[in-house]
């Protein structure tokens, strides 16, 4: 039987970049797939930052802030101002990684959930001029790109990182 009330086509554009989101999601926990909580939680570079610290980095400052806080003004996050602050980067010994990427999926849901169900020229409901002084992101297509980008460089970073610790490689070229 058909379904009495068929669900709106997403909008191509909106299907795009969330498919290149997507990719970059996939690259940040493919890259990092096969390693140990030791591996992941060993600082690679001089700043002391470890695969799960730009993990939690991703959850909290980029999927979490930007669709939940920014796009969705999520009241629960606006009423935690300390949770903009909070150094994401560093993870405790209590947290487990699975912790730490289960949280990244979730937030993941949450954003595409808010991506999907908003029209790409949806302004931000919430916007932090104390953060970002005349900086602005106009809309949700903005944030979408911005977020795009910060996950790519990240992921950029996690494949360095990942060389650094067993030499592997996401892509790796023929010769």
């Amino acid at each position: 039987m058909p379904d009495p009330m068929p669900q709106p086509s997403p909008d191509p554009e909106a299907a795009l970049l969330l498919s290149h989101l997507d990719a970059q999601r996939d690259h940040v926990l493919g890259i990092l797939e096969g390693l140990d909580e030791d591996a992941l939680r060993r600082p690679v570079l001089p700043s002391g930052w470890s695969c799960l610290g730009l993990v939690r980095h991703l959850t909290v400052d980029d999927e979490r802030f930007w669709f939940r806080r920014v796009v969705a003004a999520e009241q629960d996050l606006l009423d935690r101002p300390d949770d903009v602050v909070e150094d994401a980067w560093r993870i405790g010994a209590d947290v487990s990684s699975a912790e730490v990427f289960g949280r990244y999926r979730q937030e993941i849901g949450r954003a595409n959930s808010i991506i999907t169900a908003s029209a790409l020229d949806t302004p931000p409901a919430w916007w932090p001029t104390d953060l970002f002084g005349t900086w602005r992101l106009h809309d949700l297509r903005e944030v979408i790109l911005h977020v795009i980008t910060e996950t790519a460089c990240h992921a950029g970073h996690l494949d360095a990182a990942r060389e650094l610790i067993d030499a592997r490689a996401w892509l790796v070229l023929s010769e």
